[in-house]
């Protein structure tokens, strides 16, 4: 049987190297390069439309377990991004058409993949993983919108930061520095005095937005706020949010900033920088004039601008298994943001998760079923699970893991413990072949 594995983003892409390395053949359906969602500038699978970043990689941090536990098992996405990092302190940042390129050159390569480019408008035939992502074409979207037989898919709105080049930004009003001192000095820190940073936040909340219907500072997804929204919610907000500069002494003066932009690499050589946390849906003329007002932006060179776009996402409790499966038509799968897990590596998770499974139900294995004492399993059992309320968009975090039975002192001990019991639960089932 071939499975068609429908868009080849992160959960598309990861989803259709499970099955091929276990032996099943997949048509991977892509509809670039003929047509792109407004957010897409490539060709390639994988594409990161937003920052570089697949966030940290500490074992006291969920998406750090989240991302072990992947390489473990044999993550296309994960070995590509690793094989792709660039210097990000103690995050996995990647060079993004490098690493675009080396999913896209391996799932080409392999010999139980065949890809079709082409625009899917109708659910498919047969079976089938849906991962088209959070841009998925309105047609597709329509379709999909009728599976919910109490409503429509929610959607909420995400934004892309924007890139610099290193020559134009002002070093001698920026430093190199990592928070605390941890890890390398892998971010370039621009400070900004209490004038600035006030003057500053008043251009960025009466600057002009680029038109966007059904657009509202309530539909935006907490954890990726464009930065103007995060303005006019205070004037603090943001030295609490990407402006923080606590732990990042200026070696000019020996003291912390009043804020700091961070600016991140976005690419192997280092000849570009993306903004973290700057996610915008300003108009480019202004994202120019304000973020010019950063005094080591001042001269700044935009090789892109920041974008905003529509990212939409099933009611997931209500409609899929802990599979990622349709309820009452399990042919039928969907993998990455669209499920409503949110993040890279999440959307990648749900694709690993949904492959495999997959891959088992066809061969006649046994599913793995994996835990909740497992980021990816507890991800999955939290998009499926009908106890949620209010269904949002959620990044992997410990909250949603099982706790341990027993009591250990300090936070990051904690979390600790509990990644070391997952990654033994992962070994043990990599070890016995139910992976």
């Amino acid at each position: 049987m071939t499975v068609k594995v429908v868009g080849a983003g992160l959960a598309g892409s990861e989803a259709a190297w499970q099955l091929a390395v276990r032996g099943v053949p997949v048509e991977l359906i892509e509809m670039k390069p003929a047509k792109r969602t407004p957010a897409h500038v490539a060709d390639g699978f994988a594409e990161l439309v937003c920052s570089n970043s697949f966030r940290g990689d500490d074992l006291s941090n969920a998406v750090g377990l989240l991302k072990e536990e992947m390489r473990r098992m044999g993550s296309l996405i994960m070995k590509c991004a690793d094989e792709h990092r660039v210097p990000a302190g103690g995050a996995l940042a990647v060079d993004r058409v490098a690493f675009s390129d080396a999913v896209t050159q391996a799932i080409r390569s392999h010999p139980l993949i065949s890809v079709t480019e082409a625009e899917v408008t109708e659910i498919p035939e047969g079976r089938v993983i849906i991962a088209t992502g959070p841009l998925t074409s309105d047609a597709l979207a329509e379709k999909l919108a009728k599976l919910d037989p109490e409503g429509a898919p929610l959607n909420f709105y995400d934004a892309a930061a924007p890139i610099v080049t290193f020559d134009s930004i002002d070093m001698d009003s920026a430093y190199f520095a990592s928070r605390y001192g941890k890890g390398t000095a892998d971010y370039i820190n621009c400070p900004m005095t209490e004038e600035e940073y006030k003057a500053f936040r008043a251009e960025l909340c009466t600057a002009r937005e680029a038109e966007m219907h059904g657009f509202d500072d309530g539909g935006v997804f907490e954890g990726c706020m464009p930065i103007e929204v995060m303005a006019r919610r205070g004037e603090d907000t943001m030295r609490y949010g990407p402006m923080k500069p606590v732990g990042l002494t200026d070696p000019r003066t020996g003291k912390d900033p009043y804020a700091v932009v961070q600016l991140r690499q976005d690419n192997a050589e280092g000849t570009i920088y993306n903004i973290v946390g700057f996610q915008t849906h300003l108009k480019f003329p202004e994202q120019k004039r304000v973020f010019s007002m950063i005094p080591a932006l001042k001269n700044a060179e935009f090789v892109r601008y920041g974008v905003m776009h529509r990212n939409t996402y099933l009611n997931s409790p209500r409609l899929l298994d802990r599979y990622y499966r349709l309820r009452g038509n399990e042919r039928v799968s969907f993998a990455g943001q669209m499920t409503g897990v949110e993040g890279y590596v999440e959307s990648a998770a749900s694709g690993m998760l949904v492959g495999i499974e997959t891959a088992h139900e066809i061969l006649g294995k046994p599913p793995v079923d994996f835990p909740q004492e497992t980021a990816i399993g507890a991800l999955a059992l939290y998009v499926s699970g009908g106890a949620v309320a209010a269904f949002q968009p959620m990044n992997v975090n410990f909250g949603i893991i099982s706790p341990l039975g027993y009591r250990v002192k300090g936070k990051r001990n904690k979390n600790t413990e509990i990644s070391k019991r997952s990654l033994e639960l992962i070994g043990r089932f990599v070890a016995e072949g139910k992976i």
